[in-house]
Order: C-alpha cells, then structure tokens, then sequence
C-alpha cells in the first residue's frame, strides 16, 4: 500500500489521465471515484488497477476517512464548491484549471483551503513539461541575461473533433478563450518573465468558420503585459485555429534568446550567431492529457506532503496569480481599455 489514497471527482477523459498519473507515482493510488454517471466498481479497479470505490454523491465521497486527497475532475462551474466542501473535509487538493471562472470563486477557494490548512497542485502541468524545464533552465543558467520581452502563444483548435467541444463552447463553462485553454501560456509566460505583472491589455476576436459558431465567446485573443521592471510580455490564446497543436516559445534578453527548442546566447563562445542551436527537449505538441506531465506534477506534490511544504511550481499561490492576471485580461478585452493588476 501506498502512503495517499487519492479520491477522483468527475470521471470523464482527464480523470483518466490523474488516474493513470496518480497510480504510477511513487506514493499515492486512487482508491474511490465519484460521479453522476453509474459507474461499476469491479470493472474501474480492473481497467485501472487496485480496489477503486464508487460514489454518486460528493458528500459520501468527502465523509470516506480513508482518503488523504481529492483530485477535481469536474466541471470548472463545479470546481469552486467542490474544492470549498474538500478543503472543510480536511483533503489535500488537486484542481484541474480553471480554478473557477471568476476571480471571486478563486478567493473563495483560497480562503478554504488557508482555514483548512490543506495543501493544493493547481493542474498548471506544462510547467513540468520537457519544454518548461528546459527553457526555464536556460533562463536560471542565465544564458539569456536580463529578458526584455517574451511571448508565450497557445495555438489548439478545439472544433466538434474534440471531446471538450460539446461543453466548452457555452460562456458558463468555458469562460475564455484564455481561461479555457491559453490559461497555460499565459502561466508559461509568467514562469520565464515572472509575475510582477503591473498592467494588462488585451483584445480579442473569433473565427468566422461555421466550424466554431457555436462558441458563445470570442475563441481568439492576444494579451500584452507590461511587468514591474519594464519587461514586455504577449500571449496569444487561440482555440479557433485550423492547423497542428503549437505552444510558441520566444524569449529575447541581453544575452541571446530562446525561440522553441532553439536558442542563442552570446554566453557560450564559439557559436555561430548566424545560425541556431538546438535544445534537446520533448516540446508540447498535443492537447491529448494522456500526453501531459501529470505524473512529473503528482510525484512533486506528493513530496511536498511528505516535507509538510507548499509545492514547487504549481502551488495555489502561483496558481492565484495566474488567474488574476487572465481575468484582468479578459476585463481589458470586454471593456476595450488597459487593466491595472
């Protein structure tokens, strides 16, 4: 037996990657699901592994003692009461993004889980992708020097092909063309520049394909950000695309840049300034979550109960300030002016 047992709420195509992640970690197994579907708990523990218990009701879910942590699969409507009602049952969180489609339920969320004294991994997972890591390592080495400007883009068609589509086309469970699915470039871009962000404006737009009418949002929208230190940021979140999958990278400072998986830095003598470099990094280049690092995510929020510690990267405190500076971007886009943050 593993040390965390791990509740699933919601069980739909990104509940089976936390399980799958969950299970292959070193510390923690999914021991029960909740759902409104009818779900067999011989045939879940078979296809995934271990004695999983079945629920249809949050609160039975919540009242299980067994269980050190519940990992929120559901609907980001849902998310804010369902990570409110976890956190006063003492579980540990993990949320998928959005943490909610308001600011407001966000607050909400923060001020239960600090009453509780629960931890929380807010599903910002591409921080712990292949790319992330590498590209924040360049920055840390400080091949780049001092970053003056830096955009992060998020390009993912998400059309009737895809299983979100049926739900997140509607304003109350999408949000955002940014809340949606840019979330993570934008978090991105705040991992490489920082987030002393100080003012935000942001302008959006929607394809005119039949493809996507039925989005009752804009499904394109670019956000510039001006930070504290005179840095310049831009984030391009884009659901409405017709192409392949593609998280831009470009990061420019007084030492060299970064664009994807190339970079250049004056640092290292002997390059050819004319000509790029290569990082040997696995880029995101998939919306399918059974591609995401769940599992790298996981491990590391499960050693930091083990160290009675917040988090690295994707802790609910990061998580907050992203969120804040996506929703003052989507006010700039609504009311056409810049949003101080």
């Amino acid at each position: 037996m593993k040390k965390y047992n791990v509740g699933i709420l919601g069980y739909g195509w990104v509940a089976t990657a936390h399980i799958a992640a969950i299970n292959a970690t070193r510390q923690a197994q999914v021991t029960a699901v909740c759902s409104a579907r009818k779900l067999d708990a011989a045939e879940l523990s078979a296809k995934h592994g271990g004695g999983i218990t079945c629920h249809h009701d949050l609160d039975a879910l919540l009242a299980d003692k067994t269980l050190h942590a519940i990992s929120i699969c559901s609907y980001p409507y849902d998310h804010a009461k369902q990570a409110i009602a976890a956190a006063k049952a003492g579980k540990h969180l993990i949320i998928e993004k959005p943490l909610a489609l308001s600011w407001k339920d966000c607050q909400a969320i923060q001020r239960a889980v600090k009453a509780a004294r629960v931890e929380t991994c807010v599903c910002f997972e591409c921080r712990y992708s292949s790319q992330f890591l590498a590209t924040k390592a360049v920055l840390d080495q400080g091949l780049l020097g001092k970053v003056h400007y830096g955009e992060v883009d998020y390009y993912h068609g998400i059309g009737p092909w895809y299983g979100q589509f049926r739900w997140n086309t509607r304003k109350d469970a999408g949000g955002s063309s940014l809340l949606t699915a840019g979330c993570h470039a934008l978090d991105a871009l705040l991992l490489c520049l920082g987030n002393d962000v100080v003012e935000v404006t942001s302008y959006d737009t929607k394809s005119r394909s039949r493809l996507f009418q039925p989005y009752e949002y804009a499904t394109t929208s670019v956000t510039i950000l001006k930070f504290k230190n005179g840095a310049v940021g831009k984030c391009a979140a884009v659901v409405d695309c017709l192409q392949p999958y593609y998280f831009h990278t470009h990061l420019v400072g007084s030492e060299g840049s970064v664009l994807d998986n190339k970079f250049h830095s004056t640092k290292l003598g002997g390059l050819n300034k004319n000509k790029w470099s290569e990082l040997s990094m696995k880029m995101l280049d998939s919306g399918e979550v059974s591609d995401h690092p769940y599992l790298t995510q996981f491990e590391a929020f499960f050693d930091a109960l083990d160290a009675g510690k917040e988090m690295p990267l994707t802790s609910l405190s990061e998580a907050m300030r992203s969120h804040e500076i996506i929703f003052a971007a989507d006010k700039s886009a609504a009311t056409g002016k810049p949003v101080r943050v």
